[in-house]
């Protein structure tokens, strides 16, 4: 059984100072979106890549915006029990975090910043992600809710029992050299059903499950929650320059 959140804990974690990570000076960081599902070996090695050169200063940071085919990634506190049908793919990941799921109608945005030269803080920075993604939800009218006891963001569902949650959103983060990787999933129409092939994020608590935008009403396009993603990451982090879609990451 897993407990509820200590309130004071939780307001702890919200009362977090968000705003030192919008870096002075330097250039905006890259915005690129992909309109096709990157497979999941070639987004790790072009992410490695683009880290190396950012932490060398041989390039500017980068937010990649894609969707990928259907897969399960395990981070590094994956079990082997959670895979309960491997039904896709499965590939062990260096990010943070357990199994999840991968796939179209999952909007997954990898984050490439300098937190050497921004702010060299993890748990801040983890909050500031946490607050990313609450900010795009708000743009919908959804009230996301972190939890100190489970990852990623959560939606009250009463329509579903007393006390049930379901996650509407995943962060798995890694650094190298202080420079951030991988990032956050919002779902935004992803298959459900598809997270029933894992306990996802090791929850597996009946009362909590998984939701996406659109089953929650949210008659939202991929492309609405990319407008208020990018307006949330810059108030979080700072001004963004869009790259054309063919541009490599």
């Amino acid at each position: 059984m897993v407990n509820s959140p200590h309130p004071s804990r939780q307001n702890q974690r919200q009362e977090l100072d968000l705003t030192p990570f919008s870096a002075v000076g330097g250039e905006p960081v890259e915005w690129l979106i992909s309109d096709t599902p990157v497979p999941y070996p070639e987004a790790v090695a072009a992410m490695e890549a683009r880290v190396a050169a950012i932490a060398a200063g041989e390039a500017p940071e980068l937010v990649w915006l894609l969707e990928h085919p259907p897969l399960y990634t395990s981070g590094t506190s994956g079990k082997e029990s959670d895979l309960i049908d491997p039904r896709f793919p499965t590939f062990t990941t260096g990010r943070g975090g357990q199994l999840t799921y991968h796939g179209p109608g999952q909007r997954v945005a990898y984050i490439m910043l300098d937190l050497k030269r921004r702010r060299p803080d993890v748990r801040a920075y983890v909050a500031s992600l946490e607050e990313l993604i609450l900010k795009t939800l708000a743009a919908f009218n959804v009230r996301g809710e972190r939890r100190e006891d489970r990852v990623g963001v959560w939606v009250k569902r009463p329509d579903k029992g007393a006390e049930h949650e379901d996650k509407i959103a995943a962060i798995g983060v890694r650094l190298k050299r202080w420079v951030s990787f991988h990032g956050i999933a919002i779902n935004v129409e992803p298959e459900l059903e598809h997270f029933a092939g894992i306990v996802p994020c090791g929850v597996a608590d009946p009362r909590y499950g998984v939701t996406s935008l659109v089953d929650l009403g949210q008659l939202v396009t991929m492309e609405d929650v990319d407008v208020a993603l990018r307006q949330a990451f810059e108030e979080l982090f700072g001004p963004t320059r869009a790259l054309l879609p063919e541009a490599a990451a």
